[in-house]
């Protein structure tokens, strides 16, 4: 556990949450700044920055959680859908550096919209390019 970490000091109780389940690796709970009301949070007990950080069974876990989440949402607020959102890093809009999923309900006219504007590449050859470069970053360092 990290000392200052926020969602360390909540799995800790020292700070209270909402908590919706619990497991012996998992804590799940409402998120207070929710984007729809039954936002929840999934994180695991053990303190990672990202996901990156975390070894593979530490992501199992917390995905685990996420999907029955997911199902109880759908199950208990009658959400018409779910979204999943995990963000690495402060660029990518992680604003705690603990690990955690964020599993969004989803009604029709609930009013939040992705902004998400897909782009295109210039050339197949740029894709082919990038490709290249993602395999090669999943060859262990020598």
């Amino acid at each position: 556990m990290n000392e200052s970490c926020i969602f360390c000091k909540i799995i800790r109780g020292e700070i209270p949450s909402t908590r919706v389940f619990e497991d012996e690796h998992t804590l799940a709970f409402l998120d207070i700044g929710s984007l729809v009301k039954g936002h929840t949070l999934v994180i695991p007990k053990h303190h990672y920055n990202s996901l990156t950080d975390a070894p593979p069974e530490v992501a199992a876990q917390i995905m685990a959680t996420a999907q029955k989440i997911a199902q109880a949402q759908l199950n208990g607020l009658a959400a018409d859908g779910v979204n999943i959102h995990q963000a690495n890093g402060r660029v990518a809009g992680q604003v705690v550096p603990h690990l955690h999923i964020h599993v969004v309900p989803r009604f029709k006219e609930d009013g939040y919209h992705w902004n998400w504007k897909a782009g295109r590449y210039e050339r197949p050859e740029e894709m082919n390019d990038l490709a290249e470069k993602i395999r090669q970053g999943l060859k262990p360092s020598a």
